[in-house]
């Protein structure tokens, strides 16, 4: 079922929708090696799709650390509802990752601890890339970090001018492999 919505999404949407299949639990494992869930208060995650990382983070997370999740996609907007919309602090967002500070405003919240990307910086348009990498890079506290993953390293240059240090690592059990990519300031 998540298979099918997530290819009939891309066939519908590719500049939004970065693959043909969701990301496999091994990329779901990298994606969360850099999270320290002992602290973390704030997770934030852009593009959650089917919510293949979204279940990790419910699985790993105190009760008190609150999930926001962004989804701009309308029919995996309604599958995050149905999936997760009833777990206790987890709020579910239907709009673009460019307007997550206006969404931090009216909760209250300063800054956040980790940032999780699905977003396929590759396709998405420049001026949409530029405005959430910058928010993101506002809204994440001192320690905090911003944990993406391309198929591609085109972007890795670009993401670089908006964090100072990066590590790679990547995924081979993925379909297609992909670059995990941990960003701090």
């Amino acid at each position: 079922m998540k298979k099918l919505l997530f290819l009939f999404q891309y066939i519908l949407r590719p500049r939004t929708v970065g693959a043909l299949m969701p990301s496999s639990s091994f990329l779901a494992e990298k994606m969360l090696d850099d999270i320290n869930f002992k602290t973390a208060k704030t997770i934030i995650e852009y593009g959650p799709g089917t919510g293949v990382f979204t279940e990790k983070l419910l699985e790993q997370k105190l009760p008190s650390t609150k999930i926001i999740l962004v989804e701009k996609n309308d029919e995996f907007y309604n599958h995050l509802i149905r999936k997760f919309g009833d777990n206790h602090n987890v709020t579910i967002i239907n709009d673009s990752a460019e307007s997550i500070m206006k969404y931090l405003e009216g909760f209250g919240i300063d800054n956040v601890d980790y940032v999780i990307s699905g977003l396929p910086f590759t396709s998405l348009p420049l001026n949409v890339s530029k405005t959430i990498l910058l928010s993101t890079k506002k809204i994440l506290g001192e320690q905090g970090r911003f944990v993406t993953f391309q198929y591609t390293q085109r972007k890795m240059k670009f993401i670089n001018t908006y964090f100072k240090n990066i590590d790679i690592k990547k995924e081979y059990r993925n379909l297609p492999p992909a670059y995990v990519l941990s960003c701090n300031n």
